[in-house]
C-alpha cells in the first residue's frame, strides 16, 4: 500500500514519519502521496549534509530525515519557511520562552501574526510547543539541521534587519542565542551605545529586561544579568547626561533589574562625577506617572548610599515623599515592594532626619493603613518599617498609641506593642542572688522544681537585651544547661523539655544576635530539630515556635548559614517524607519561614532539592497539606534578601515545577490555577508594563 511506502521510504524513522505524514495529512489524491514518496530522494540529496559528529552509519538515515524537512518547509507559507530559518540562530538545548520566538519573528517584519505562523512550524513537528507553558522545544535532529545555518540567521536579524527590531531582537540572542550568535548580539547592542540611537536604546533596554525575566532558573538568569551589567554600566552616566528624559526613565527601570546592590558602589560613583544626579532629580520633577516615579526614586534612593554627604542630602531632599507615600495606598499593591526599597535606603543615609521627613508627608498613616487593609505581605513590609520608625526614636506615639493597637492584626500587634506600651521607668538591675537560686534549681532532678525555676527565668528572659541581664545571662552557664535540659529524652522530661523551649524562644526573640550565637555554639537549634520530629504534638510545637522566633529575630541569619554549611535545609526538605503527619506539617511551615527571611543560597537549596515537587506530593495527599505550594511562594514574596527581579525568576521556575508534577493529577487545574495567583502576586506593574509596551 501507499502507507507501507511511504515507511519504507522514511526508514521507519518516528520523526520523518511524523513530518511527512503532517504535511500530507489534508492530502487525500494518491497521485500526490505517490509524488512525495518518489520526490523524498531528492529531497534528501539537496538535503545539506550532517556534521562530522554524526556517526557515518547514520549518514543515509540523517539525509532522509533531513529530507522530510525539506519536504514539509516546501508545502508551508514563504514566512513559515523564512521564520523557521532564522530560528538557527537560536540554542536549543533547552526550552524557549514563547517570547523569544515572538521577537525574532518581530525582527523579520511581516504581515502574518506570529500565533499563525508558529502554529504551522509545531504542526509540521518542526517546533514542539510545551503543554501548559509558553515554552517551546525542538527535535535534536531538527536543531541538527538548523546547525549551520546560525551565522546566516544571525545576519538576517542582527545586521539586515531595521535597526529598532534588531534593538528589539538582540538581547533575546545575548541570552538564548547559540554561543556563536551571543557575540555578534553583544556587538550590536554595543554599537547602539556607542552611537547613542536613543530610540534604539530605549527599544534595547525594555527587550532586557523582558528578556532577563524570561530566565528559566536563578543561574541563567544571574549569568545574562552580569553580562548585560558588564555591557551597561560603563554607559550609564552618559545615557543619564545626555538622554532624553524617555531614555533615562527607559535607563532606570533596565537599573532596577540588572543592578544589584553590589553594583551601585561603582554605578553611584560615576553618575555622581558626570552630575548625572541633577539630571536624575530633574526627571523626577517632571514625571507624574507611578512607574516613572518609582524607578527613577529607587535609583536615587540606591545611589544615596555611596555618594558624598551632600549629594545624599540633595537626594533626599528632592524625593517627593508625598507622591511616594500616596505609592502605598493599598489599591497601589504593584509598587509596594520597590517603594519599601527605597525608604530602607533613605534611612540608611539619612536616619532620623529621613523619617522625620516620611512622617510629615503622611508615610506612617499610609503605613498603618497597610496594617489595617493591606495584604500579608504588605503588612509585613509595614510592620519592619515602623518598627525602625520606632528604633530610630521617631515620635509615633501620637498616631499608633494602645487604642490603635487592639484594632490591629495579632502579629502587627506583637511586633509593634512593645514600642507603644513600653514602660518608660528605668528597670531595676537584676539581682545575681536570685538568678544563682534559679540556676541551681535547673540541674536539679525533680521535674517540678525545674520548671519552676524556667518560670522564675522568664521575667529575665523578656529583658534579655538589656545590658545588666546580657551581661549576668552570657556570663553563666544558663545557656549550658537549658543544652543539657533538651538532651533529657526520656518520656518524664518532656514537660521540662517543652518549658525549656519556650524559654530559649523568649530569649532569642528579646535578646537576638548574642544569645543565637551561644545557641549555635551549643547545638540547641539542631537539637529543636530533632525535637519537632518527636512522637510527642506539645514538644513538637514547642520546638517549631523555638526554631521559629530563632529563624525570625536579629542574628537569625547566622542559623541560615550554619544550615548551609551543615546540609541541614536538604534534611529539612527531606523531612517531608517522613510518615509523621505533624512533623511533615511543622517541616512545611519551618520552610515557608526559611523563605521568607532567607538568602538566595538557601532558596536555590531548597529548590534543588526538590521542595516544590514534595509539596506538591503532598498537596496531592490532601488534607491539612492543602496550599502548600501557594504558603511557600506566599513566603517567598515576603523574602528581604533577594531583589524582585529574582524573585520573578524564581517563581516562574516553581510554576514549571508545579505544572510538571501535577500533570495528569485530578488537582491539576486547581492547583496551577492556586499557585499561578501566588505567582502573580507583585508582579502586576511589572505584567501592566509588558502590556503597554
Amino acid at each position: 500500500t501507499v502507507a507501507d511506502d511511504l515507511l519504507d521510504s522514511c526508514g521507519h524513522h518516528p520523526l520523518t514519519v511524523a513530518v511527512l505524514g503532517k504535511a500530507l495529512r489534508k492530502e487525500t489524491r494518491m497521485e500526490k502521496w505517490e509524488k512525495a514518496i518518489s520526490n523524498l530522494s531528492t529531497y534528501a540529496t539537496c538535503a545539506p549534509g550532517p556534521v562530522s559528529y554524526v556517526n557515518e552509519k547514520e549518514v543515509e538515515t540523517t539525509l532522509t530525515i533531513f529530507g522530510s524537512f525539506e519536504f514539509s518547509l516546501e508545502a508551508m507559507p514563504e514566512n513559515s519557511q523564512r521564520f523557521f530559518m532564522v530560528l538557527a540562530a537560536i540554542s536549543w538545548e533547552e526550552p524557549v520562552p514563547e517570547a523569544c520566538l515572538e521577537s525574532v519573528w518581530s525582527a523579520l517584519v511581516q504581515d502574518s501574526l506570529f500565533p499563525i505562523v508558529v502554529s504551522k512550524l509545531v504542526e509540521g513537528s518542526l517546533v514542539i510547543k510545551l503543554e501548559y507553558q509558553s515554552m517551546y522545544h525542538m527535535h535534536d535532529m531538527v536543531s541538527l539541521y538548523l546547525e549551520n545555518k546560525a551565522n546566516d540567521a544571525a545576519h538576517t536579524l542582527l545586521t539586515d534587519s531595521f535597526p529598532e527590531y534588531a534593538a528589539l531582537v538582540a538581547p533575546w540572542l545575548f541570552i538564548f542565542g547559540k554561543e556563536t550568535v551571543k557575540g555578534p548580539a553583544e556587538q550590536k547592542m554595543r554599537s547602539f551605545f556607542s552611537l547613542l540611537e536613543f530610540m534604539e536604546i530605549e527599544i534595547l533596554l525594555g527587550s532586557t529586561t523582558q528578556a532577563l525575566m524570561a530566565c528559566k532558573s536563578i543561574s541563567e538568569f544571574e549569568a545574562s544579568r552580569l553580562g548585560f551589567s558588564k555591557l551597561l554600566g560603563p554607559r550609564i552616566a552618559e545615557l543619564i547626561s545626555v538622554g532624553s528624559q524617555a531614555l533615562i526613565v527607559a535607563v532606570t527601570k533596565a537599573i532596577t533589574v540588572v543592578f544589584f546592590q553590589g553594583d551601585y558602589a561603582n554605578l553611584a560613583q560615576s553618575i555622581e562625577t558626570a552630575g548625572s544626579v541633577n539630571k536624575l532629580i530633574c526627571v523626577l520633577r517632571g514625571y507624574e506617572d507611578s512607574s516613572s516615579l518609582a524607578n527613577v526614586s529607587a535609583v536615587l534612593a540606591k545611589v544615596s548610599e555611596h555618594v558624598s554627604a551632600k549629594t545624599a542630602d540633595e537626594i533626599l531632599a528632592s524625593i517627593p515623599m508625598d507622591r511616594i507615600a500616596e505609592l502605598l495606598s493599598p489599591e497601589n499593591e504593584e509598587w509596594h515592594e520597590i517603594v519599601f526599597t527605597t525608604l530602607a535606603s533613605l534611612i540608611k543615609v539619612g536616619n532620623l532626619k529621613a523619617v522625620e521627613i516620611m512622617i510629615e508627608a503622611g508615610v506612617d498613616k499610609k503605613l498603618l493603613v497597610l496594617l489595617g487593609c493591606g495584604s500579608e505581605i504588605s503588612q509585613h513590609h509595614a510592620i519592619i518599617m515602623l518598627k525602625t520608625f520606632c528604633e530610630l526614636g521617631a515620635p509615633l506615639k501620637e498616631c499608633m498609641g494602645p487604642g490603635l493597637l487592639i484594632h490591629l492584626p495579632w502579629h502587627a500587634r506583637l511586633a509593634l506593642e512593645r514600642f507603644v506600651l513600653s514602660d518608660q521607668n528605668v528597670a531595676s538591675s537584676p539581682k545575681p542572688q536570685y538568678f544563682e537560686v534559679l540556676l541551681h534549681r535547673i540541674l536539679q532532678t525533680d521535674s517540678k522544681g525545674i520548671i519552676e525555676a524556667i518560670q522564675g527565668l522568664l521575667p529575665l528572659a523578656e529583658r534579655a537585651n538589656d545590658p545588666r541581664v546580657q551581661d549576668l545571662l552570657l556570663g553563666s552557664n544558663l545557656c549550658d544547661r537549658l543544652a543539657f535540659l533538651l538532651q533529657r529524652r526520656e518520656p518524664e522530661n518532656n514537660q521540662v523539655r517543652s518549658q525549656t523551649a519556650f524559654l530559649v524562644m523568649k530569649l532569642a526573640c528579646t535578646g537576638a544576635e548574642p544569645y543565637i550565637r551561644r545557641f549555635l555554639e551549643l547545638n540547641i537549634v539542631h537539637e529543636l530539630i530533632a525535637m519537632m520530629q518527636s512522637s510527642t504534638n506539645d514538644l513538637q510545637d514547642s520546638a517549631y515556635h523555638a526554631l521559629h522566633q530563632i529563624v525570625y529575630a536579629k542574628g537569625g541569619s547566622l542559623v541560615l548559614q550554619r544550615f548551609l554549611q551543615l546540609g541541614t535545609i536538604e534534611k529539612l526538605v527531606n523531612l517531608l517524607d517522613r510518615k509523621c503527619v505533624k512533623t511533615k506539617d511543622l517541616t512545611v511551615q519551618l520552610l515557608v519561614d526559611i523563605a521568607a527571611v532567607g538568602t538566595k543560597p538557601c532558596i536555590q537549596r531548597m529548590l534543588s532539592s526538590q521542595v516544590i515537587e514534595k509539596l506538591v506530593s503532598l498537596e496531592k495527599a490532601g488534607g491539612s497539606f492543602s496550599g502548600s505550594v501557594s504558603r511557600y511562594i506566599h513566603g517567598l514574596n515576603m523574602c528581604e534578601n533577594i531583589q524582585s527581579a529574582e524573585r520573578a525568576v524564581m517563581k516562574q521556575h516553581i510554576l514549571r515545577k508545579v505544572r510538571s508534577a501535577v500533570r495528569g493529577h485530578d488537582l491539576e487545574t486547581s492547583l496551577i490555577a492556586s499557585v499561578e495567583v501566588c505567582v502573580s502576586e507583585g508582579t502586576k506593574a511589572a505584567s501592566s508594563s509588558r502590556r503597554n509596551k
